[in-house]
């Protein structure tokens, strides 16, 4: 006897179907299971047996060949426990299901045959959607992320035998609903705020500008300066999510497991920030099951490396093609995967070794050579890609025990999608991706600000790529002041967010 029953698998950051066939026929008993599963999909044997006998079911006793189709690609991990699970069930007659294919399954057993929370779910319900299935039976835990895709009925799934009495009939179970518009009212809040920021007005102007533009940053200054403070800052005042973006990252962060017990959606931008020790793997993603890395979870946010020389030379290097084309592409024996890696680098560096180069109160300790060692860890390629580069003083004492406050998150906010709606109507785009045929044709500049621009360019020795950098946040700045053209004080004010290139060390 034949059951099917039909579930998904998740590859990149997107799902494919799964057809479950079971087959039950004389023999010796045994449980083959075939389709290229791994470890995990082959030791569901024993957890389904011992789950279906704890539920008070019989196991078959012949030979019962498990098939997960398509057979070529490579199945991974504990989702199809159940809805094999509920095929064996199907084949030995325990349950009659004649609608069994109107459903997606997907579930971890528990030996108890508790049905267990996986990740991935959000892309698997798409996936049931795209197939046109009438609904999706998924753990409790992971209902709310499934909920959200719209025309699909989900139903949460406790145990083995409530699915059993569900699918054949003797159980009525109720669809679960989310409302997104509802979701993003109640969770798109941050608990920092600029407000909180004593000091800093340059610093804080020129994060305004790199969110207006989509422009990666890097802050160079002494401990204690509050460069960190500044950077888990940053997307409270980028533009707020849009549902097409949440979903994106919602995915990225259920196949990563990422998501938090019963969330929904991820309603807020992340906010990814690496030890340095991290490896090439775990930044740009691609271990031996080609999982996102963590360029991927802060796409649609930010990105934040602390200390930045301290991260390894080729891991920093690696960086160089996403931040261009705004995703990575993996390549393993595994296979090859393409995942979305559209982020704003936030990136703070000390001044040199000891921290306290140029300041005027504490002597630093570093010689030249060390200095310059430790600034040529960071390549030249690397730092061409980022578009502002601004200095972070330490805050003085009458700053920091002042009553003043600083402007809040809202209003900075409000500014910075002001100039992103200005940038979406000229080319749908920010300014930070603009080619260089767009930068010709958008970013022209009268004679005034070419001999400027040109003075600058001679005499710190910019190259062309830092040219465009120029180039593209004075649009931004214009685009703030509300000016149709670039004048000379957008020029200006963007040459001195060169800070990097115009040798302040040494």
């Amino acid at each position: 006897m034949l059951a099917k029953v039909h579930s998904a698998a998740v590859l990149g950051i997107d799902a494919y179907p799964i057809e479950i066939e079971v087959n039950s026929g004389m023999g010796k008993p045994a449980v083959i299971i075939v389709g290229l599963p791994d470890a995990a999909v082959k030791e569901s044997r024993d957890r389904v047996r011992t789950a279906i006998q704890n539920s008070g079911y019989k196991f078959v006793m012949g030979c019962t060949t498990i098939n997960l189709a398509p057979a070529d690609v490579k199945k991974e991990g504990p989702s199809f426990d159940l809805p094999i699970a509920v095929g064996i069930l199907a084949i030995t007659e325990q349950i009659s299901a004649p609608q069994l294919g109107d459903y997606a399954i997907v579930g971890e057993l528990a030996l108890s045959g508790e049905v267990r929370s996986v990740n991935g779910v959000l892309p698997i319900a798409l996936c049931a959607r795209a197939q046109n299935k009438r609904g999706i039976i998924v753990p409790v835990d992971n209902t709310a992320e499934a909920a959200v895709v719209a025309g699909l009925d989900v139903y949460p799934a406790r145990t083995l035998r409530e699915v059993a009495d569900f699918v054949s009939g003797k159980r009525e179970l109720t669809p679960v609903r989310e409302d997104p518009a509802l979701i993003f009212q109640q969770e798109r809040r941050y608990d920092a705020d600029f407000v909180d920021v004593k000091g800093q007005e340059s610093a804080k102007r020129a994060l305004e500008v790199a969110a207006a533009g989509g422009h990666n940053v890097i802050m160079v200054g002494p401990p204690g300066s509050g460069k960190t403070l500044l950077s888990k800052r940053m997307p409270t005042i980028m533009p707020q999510l849009e549902l097409e973006e949440a979903l994106e990252v919602t995915k990225i962060h259920s196949i990563s497991g990422l998501l938090a017990k019963g969330q929904a959606l991820v309603a807020t931008r992340p906010f990814r920030s690496p030890h340095h020790t991290t490896s090439n793997a775990g930044l740009l993603g691609g271990s031996s099951n080609l999982t996102p890395g963590e360029i991927s979870l802060a796409h649609n946010g930010v990105l934040f490396l602390d200390e930045l020389p301290e991260f390894h030379r080729d891991v920093l290097e690696a960086l160089r093609e996403p931040l261009e084309e705004g995703k990575v592409v993996i390549s393993r024996a595994a296979g090859t995967m393409t995942f979305p890696s559209s982020f704003m680098l936030v990136a703070a560096m000390n001044p040199c070794p000891c921290g306290f180069y140029g300041d005027p109160k504490k002597e630093c300790r570093c010689s030249p050579n060390m200095i310059t060692r430790y600034r040529n860890k960071i390549s030249g390629p690397l730092l061409d890609r980022i578009d502002i580069h601004i200095e972070v003083p330490a805050v003085k004492y009458k700053e920091m025990a002042g009553e003043a406050t600083g402007e809040s998150s809202d209003k900075i906010r409000a500014r910075v999608e002001q100039a992103r709606s200005v940038q979406r109507e000229r080319l749908g785009k920010c300014n930070a991706r603009l080619s260089p045929k767009e930068i010709k044709a958008h970013c022209a500049l009268d004679d005034d600000c070419q001999e400027l621009l040109k003075m600058a360019m001679t005499e710190l020795n910019l190259s062309a790529r830092a040219y465009d950098r120029i180039l593209k946040v004075a649009r931004t700045i214009a685009d703030m002041a509300g000016s149709a053209r670039i004048q000379p004080d957008h020029i200006s004010e963007a040459i001195q967010y060169r800070s990097l290139d115009r040798q302040l060390w040494l």
